[in-house]
């Protein structure tokens, strides 16, 4: 019997046996690859520490116990590790998946239903500040929060506008564009990159120069797990003031909550471009807390400058709030970070380091893009499903205008530009494991969905790729047709699809960087 047939009676035999063999294939392509030490960043089902390392970064424990677990993990320490990766995964046929924060919404970054290879970019965390020309290398497996820590202790004056959970990786969250409380003044992550360093489908290495203009367009704004392993981005940094002021007033439906809301709508994306001000709104007190339940909308804000002239600002612009000196922090850049992210702004810096957000909870998000403002009797209609389900439904809005306004739709893959007053993120964490809980909370975040449909932008229902949804619809892989990825591309890119599917075609022709909603071949 020759080796061929008993691979195949151990196929048909059975699937561990099979995946074993793959394994082994694929562990003896790496050692050949002259690299042998390649082989200690390489985790199999059976070695100890790869439930620790597959659950590390697994930021929503939806997927805890999925079946759909990677054939091996590899926690790369340098490119070549990479490359051979990518060369050994197409001979064996094999997917591959790339985290780096493990803060994909669908889990997309850790998950294949066919059999794949984990790249968990953990090792590759390395910032480089300079000051000189102010930029900064950002390795793709670094967060956010080691970015601004980084920053910080290099200088007092310079920050960068990018969102505001820390434990976020910057691999995916700059490649779908990235944006946080100084978007109006300085626009997304992805306006701030003006180099990168991506291997290929075959392998290479290529910067800005070597991959093209029509690449680098693509993977600012347009996800880059479509094209390649982004290995670390070359940003802009900005300057901060030294001084900036936070407030967070909150007010119930009886304090007037949605008339201040209906307010906000025609003024957020119009304030100062220094101003920043988001709402969160969710349903309060009821069950056994003894209150009535209600709806609390808290209205959450940075202002780059010192108080005095933030309350002028404010008195001028949006007095209904009822602002006052009381209600205003002053603190410096680095500690706002802390303040947004609902951290205490006087804990250690330190704490930007943690990679893991605590607890883990449950979560289904959804997103829109807001042209035009609700009627208050559509706001009326959004608190009474938070009053009627029995769930924790709530909505984001953050503002857009300032210099999101004054960007071109076509100048990166990100398209949500100009007309927009504001995006809503539709988040829903819950607690309960199982399948009746996910139900029942998707369910009712699906509903709310439904009912903003009148509310929001048309032709396309556009969506933010950073928050990605899969109702939206799915890639079906190599056999997906640009046509059926249009269902939820032209909703994340609208204008910009068609050119995103034009250079997939054109760097990676055989799709092998690819998952559900990745961006497709044109044909």
């Amino acid at each position: 019997m020759d080796y061929l047939q008993l691979f195949l009676i151990l196929v048909l035999a059975s699937p561990w046996a099979a995946s074993t063999l793959i394994e082994e294939a694929f562990m003896e392509c790496m050692f050949h690859s002259n690299h042998s030490e390649f082989l200690e960043t390489i985790y199999t089902p059976s070695s100890p520490s790869y439930s620790n390392i597959l659950e590390f970064s697994q930021q929503n424990p939806r997927w805890l116990n999925s079946s759909h677990k990677p054939l091996l993990i590899i926690t790369p320490i340098q490119a070549s590790e990479i490359q051979a990766a990518i060369v050994c995964s197409r001979k064996q046929g094999l997917q591959i998946r790339i985290r780096s924060g493990g803060h994909d919404y669908e889990g997309l970054s850790y998950l294949c239903d066919t059999p794949f290879i984990l790249i968990d970019l953990i090792n590759l965390r390395s910032i480089e500040i300079n000051l000189e020309d102010e930029t900064a290398w950002v390795e793709a497996g670094a967060t956010l929060g080691e970015l601004y820590y980084e920053i910080f202790k290099a200088s007092k004056i310079h920050g960068f506008p990018a969102g505001v959970c820390p434990s976020v990786g910057v691999g995916g969250h700059f490649s779908g564009g990235g944006f946080g409380n100084m978007v109006r003044k300085h626009g997304l992550a992805a306006d701030k990159i003006i180099n990168a360093y991506l291997i290929d489908a075959n392998g290479k290495v290529l910067d800005r120069k070597t991959m093209g203009e029509d690449l680098f367009w693509a993977i600012r704004g347009g996800g880059s797990t479509g094209f390649g392993v982004i290995l670390a981005w070359k940003i802009k940094l900005v300057r901060v003031p030294s001084v900036v002021t936070g407030f967070t007033i909150r007010r119930t439906l009886e304090e007037g909550a949605t008339k201040l809301v209906h307010r906000w709508q025609h003024l957020a994306h119009e304030l100062n471009e220094d101003l920043y001000i988001r709402i969160y709104a969710h349903s309060v007190g009821g069950g056994s807390s003894g209150e009535p339940k209600t709806v609390e909308a808290s209205f959450n804000s940075i202002f780059l400058g010192k108080k005095e002239r933030f309350i002028t600002t404010m008195k001028e612009s949006f007095p209904e709030l009822g602002l006052s000196a009381e209600d205003c922090i002053e603190m410096s850049w680095i500690r706002s970070v802390l303040y947004f992210a609902n951290l205490k702004k006087d804990d250690p810096l330190e704490v930007l380091l943690n990679r893991i957000v605590s607890p883990k909870i449950f979560f289904k998000a959804k997103s829109d893009f807001v042209m035009d403002p609700m009627p208050e009797t559509g706001l009326e209609g959004v608190w009474k499903i938070f009053l009627e389900e029995e769930t924790k439904l709530m909505v984001i809005l953050e503002p857009f205008g300032g210099k999101m306004a004054q960007i071109l739709e076509t100048e990166t893959a990100f398209p949500h530009r100009k007309g927009n007053l504001y995006n809503i993120q539709y988040y829903l964490p819950w607690e309960e494991s199982g399948a009746e809980a996910f139900k029942r909370n998707l369910h009712s975040i699906r509903k709310l969905y439904k009912y903003m449909t009148p509310y929001v932008s048309k032709s396309p229902r556009a969506a933010y790729i950073n928050y990605r949804d899969l109702d939206l619809g799915t890639n079906k892989g190599s056999n997906t047709s640009f046509s059926e990825a249009s269902a939820w591309g032209k909703k994340y890119f609208k204008g910009n699809f068609k050119r995103l599917a034009q250079i997939k075609t054109k760097v990676d022709p055989d799709n092998f960087f690819r998952n559900e909603q990745s961006i497709p071949l044109l044909y």
